[in-house]
């Protein structure tokens, strides 16, 4: 089985690469927001033509339950900055973009195993699966997180990438999941404190999750 892992930043990258030393898991980056990462995932199937893409990234988070260093891991996507009106038959949504699906499903596959994963290593209460919505905002203040919120009460993260990678692999027939480490949560910070203690006080651990579901995947899959 072949993987592709895409993820935004330099940092993240130099975080996951460091987890892998086998040619099946092929990690790109993308770079940040929704057209790098549309490109960066298109490109990756084209030039790789891996059999899963996963993203993997930090997000914010959104729940009474989730924490800081928790992981949501996207049972479906969709924008929270996209709105392209109710089309001639009304069926379209705030969020869709006219002509796609409303929400992108993540791979029951992959889901199946990340619930594998999380019974055996017994960390399932800092593993959550739900909506992940994406944006081209940095969401840096408890007012903009209350707008997205108000639009979408049920998603359990906000990052600016996963929704495009999602529709890129719906496009092209390549199963997909992400999972996002929750570097801050807006409601309860301001001025993105939080998401700056996270680079300098837990990252170094954070993308370990991403590393068991791989190599379970390899195993399940191989």
């Amino acid at each position: 089985m072949k993987i592709g892992v895409i993820v935004a930043m330099e940092r993240e990258l130099q975080q996951i690469k460091s987890l892998f030393n086998s040619n099946e898991v092929i990690v790109r980056k993308c770079g940040i927001g929704k057209v790098n990462a549309a490109l960066g995932a298109a490109e990756l199937i084209a030039e790789c033509r891996p059999d899963v893409v996963i993203s993997s990234g930090c997000a914010g988070g959104n729940g009474t339950e989730i924490e800081v260093g928790d992981v949501v891991i996207s049972t479906e996507t969709c924008y929270h900055d996209v709105y392209c009106g109710l089309a001639e038959d009304g069926s379209c949504v705030y969020g869709q973009v006219q002509g796609m699906p409303a929400r992108y499903a993540g791979s029951p596959m992959l889901l199946a195993i990340a619930d594998k994963m999380a019974a055996q290593d017994g960390r399932s209460s800092r593993l959550h699966k739900g909506l992940i919505v994406t944006g081209d905002w940095f969401v840096d203040s408890r007012e903009k997180m209350e707008s997205i919120v108000n639009c979408f009460p049920e998603a359990k993260a906000v990052d600016m990438e996963s929704a495009a990678i999602a529709q890129t692999c719906y496009k092209m027939q390549v199963p997909f999941v992400s999972f996002r480490v929750i570097s801050d949560i807006p409601l309860r910070d301001n001025n993105a404190a939080q998401y700056h203690d996270f680079w300098t006080m837990i990252a170094d651990s954070s993308f370990h999750t991403t590393r068991q579901f791989i190599e379970l995947l390899l195993r399940t899959g191989s």
